[in-house]
């Protein structure tokens, strides 16, 4: 079992922040998931017939990222929250990216909501995982740079287990050593809002959706919450 916990500092600095933590155990990622790709087609089309366009920075959700990668010393515009990033590639390209059902299932929601997201392979964690303020001493490999290595700024917000910084500027980009792939059977997701007052049923709206992707193709998914007033969960 994986325990995530939300640091005091980072609570205290982001009162109205909620977290999904979607969990999903013997996942089968080899198969079709015909929901995710019919999912992903049909924001696609929803795009292109101009019925819909991808949040983008001046809607409240991605603003809110905006103003809190400021307050920890991050540029947004050069170093874009992931679901800033993922928006501004698809309404550029019109089409989403293919990666594997798993990945495809989370960013399909996290654009489609507005919300950003991300997936560890837990097989591949160790120990627990804090979502905290950086020191500067830990180490970041970046998704697709297994020979990189990088020390987050002090004060940064990280999500770090034991061993290793698993995200950087909070949901700026994955660790590679526990990206999901296909051959991933235990896997946790985050869908994340800083304004849960106002956001917090979208959140849990995203979270069911999510586990609706996976269900058909895992063993068993659960889907748990964090916040200031509950701070840890365990995956």
């Amino acid at each position: 079992m994986t325990v995530f916990r939300i640091a005091p500092a980072v609570a205290e600095a982001f009162p109205d922040t909620l977290i999904a933590l979607v969990t999903a155990t013997g996942l089968l990622g080899h198969e079709p998931w015909p929901a995710t790709t019919a999912a992903m087609d049909d924001l696609e089309q929803q795009l292109a017939d101009g019925s819909w366009q991808p949040a983008d920075e001046t809607d409240p959700r991605i603003e809110a990222w905006h103003t809190a990668y400021r307050s920890f010393g991050t540029n947004p515009r050069r170093i874009r929250p992931s679901v800033d990033a993922l928006g501004r590639r698809f309404a550029k390209k019109g089409t989403l990216p293919r990666i594997n059902p798993a990945v495809d299932s989370y960013n399909s929601v996290s654009v489609r909501h507005g919300l950003p997201a991300g997936a560890f392979d837990l097989d591949h964690v160790t120990g627990d995982v804090d979502i905290r303020h950086a020191d500067g001493t830990e180490e970041f490999t970046p998704l697709g740079e297994p020979d990189t290595a990088e020390n987050p700024k002090p004060g940064e917000i990280i999500y770090t287990d034991a061993a290793i910084v698993l995200t950087r500027h909070w949901n700026h980009r994955d660790a590679h050593q526990t990206c999901v792939t296909e051959n991933s059977h235990r896997v946790a997701f985050v869908l994340e809002t800083l304004h849960a007052t106002r956001d917090g049923h979208l959140l849990k709206t995203a979270a069911v959706e999510l586990q609706d992707l996976l269900a058909p193709h895992a063993e068993a998914t659960t889907i748990h919450y964090l916040s200031p007033a509950q701070p840890q969960a365990t995956a």
